[in-house]
């Protein structure tokens, strides 16, 4: 089976504090909350950090789709629980329209 990778990028307040307490939650994430990704067909999943830049990595079957999980996530109170503290540290990118969080990136070169 084929997977297909996807990169997004999303913003943290600029608060070394909050940024500490991002990556502390990132740690060990909510048990619901990583059933929920591979439920979605996410076979792996990374986030880097540059500064307040938030870089992540997805890799997932031929099947997934971002409408599908996103409708998954819609309808789990859990992860809705997850987004609304998350947001609490995150910032959307300056060419985010309304509601816009994470976003995906386009890929410009591959070797």
């Amino acid at each position: 089976m084929s997977t297909k990778r996807f990169a997004l990028a999303l913003d943290l307040k600029d608060d070394p504090g909050l940024i500490a307490e991002y990556k502390a939650y990132h740690q060990k994430i909510w048990p619901e909350i990583e059933a929920s990704i591979k439920d979605s067909g996410i076979d792996t999943m990374q986030i880097y950090l540059l500064g307040n830049r938030l870089f992540m990595i997805i890799e997932a079957g031929e099947d997934f789709s971002f409408e599908r999980k996103s409708q998954m996530d819609e309808s789990n109170p859990k992860v809705q629980e997850w987004e609304d503290l998350m947001w609490k540290y995150q910032q959307a990118l300056p060419m985010a329209k309304p509601g816009e969080k994470w976003m995906l990136m386009e890929k410009i070169f591959e070797l």
